[in-house]
């Protein structure tokens, strides 16, 4: 019945759905009850109304700020030359469209895209970057193709921009040796997914270079990273790190926060989003992902609950900030 009235109560709030064809990217506009003229650029999620996105609605609009999904496209669950004039275009319609302020949040691959985005669009002015890496990587797809569920894509890159893949690390691994080495590791460990040693290999093979590397120092406002040491789809921790060193090096304007949990695995969400996506078993869930929750389970849910913290006090930092000081 909860899921039943949760279907209910999104489909109300919802406000406008977005394609490519008609409006240059794929997305959903959610707006927040309270009056609100700040906006967040959510990824979370397969598709930008999907169960995962519509739960990343509700706990934004917790926080009092409007929303739009965004996702690469309708049943598209690759990541490939992904066009960065589609968050250009959704932030000039939310401008448009009475938001003040821009802020975006992006998990795993997304939060690289999220940092991605926020140092090429100064409009941006809030970065939250959950399990990110530091840097742009080969891009894949996702589906079944000779026996694997995700492959390569050869000369593509994670994003593109103005008709150009950017800069990339090749994977070391062509298909379809890429899957068999994730899901080699994967029945190793014992967790839901385990991409660390094709990360790890990648970039032994192929040391990333500068080129490949994320400008993150020309990014405004606020900017937040969150990582887990025991992170198994690529190390995270190393990447924030390496993150944390380079904003010693360059000159920048944003506020920078950052925090590497020993324990939080891949899924390292807020606890209230996560008890929003699974009012019921979350905790079980979690231990059936990945063997670091079994092992820690504590120790999770203490990181899940002091990113909720962090991520609520960024927001009302940046919400109640001038906009002149953002940029």
């Amino acid at each position: 019945m909860w899921l039943i009235l949760y279907k209910q109560e999104m489909i109300q709030m919802m406000k406008r759905h977005f394609d490519v064809e008609s409006d240059g990217f794929y997305g959903a506009y959610w707006k927040c009850k309270s009056d609100s003229d700040c906006a967040m650029i959510a990824m979370i999620g397969d598709d930008s109304e999907d169960y995962l996105a519509r739960t990343s609605v509700k706990w934004l609009h917790k926080l009092g700020v409007n929303v739009m999904t965004m996702s690469p496209g309708k049943k598209d669950y690759g990541h490939h030359n992904y066009p960065l004039e589609r968050i250009e275009k959704a932030i000039s319609w939310l401008k448009a469209n009475g938001n003040q302020k821009i802020g975006i949040v992006g998990a795993s691959t997304t939060g690289t895209l999220a940092l991605t985005a926020a140092s090429y669009f100064e409009d941006i002015t809030l970065t939250i970057g959950l399990t990110p890496s530091d840097f742009i990587w080969q891009g894949f797809m996702q589906g079944k193709k000779d026996g694997c569920k995700e492959w390569p894509i050869e000369g593509e890159s994670l994003f593109s921009y103005k008709g150009e893949p950017l800069p990339y690390m090749p994977f070391c691994y062509k298909h379809p040796d890429y899957w068999r080495v994730i899901e080699k590791e994967t029945k190793r460990t014992g967790d839901m997914v385990n991409s660390r040693k094709l990360f790890d290999d990648s970039e032994k093979a192929h040391p990333v270079t500068e080129d490949e590397m994320i400008k993150i120092e020309k990014i405004n406002g606020i900017l937040l990273l969150i990582g887990a040491e025991d992170d198994v789809l690529w190390d995270t921790a190393k990447y924030i790190r390496r993150m944390r060193q380079r904003m010693k090096e360059y000159p920048h304007t944003c506020r920078l926060e950052s925090v590497i949990y020993e324990h939080g695995t891949h899924f390292i969400f807020p606890e209230s989003m996560l008890k929003t996506m699974l009012p019921i078993g979350s905790g079980i869930f979690m231990k059936m992902a990945f063997q670091g929750a079994r092992k820690y389970p504590k120790e999770c849910q203490r990181a899940r609950l002091d990113i909720d913290k962090r991520v609520k006090n960024a927001v009302a930092e940046w919400k109640s900030r001038k906009e002149t000081d953002m940029i």
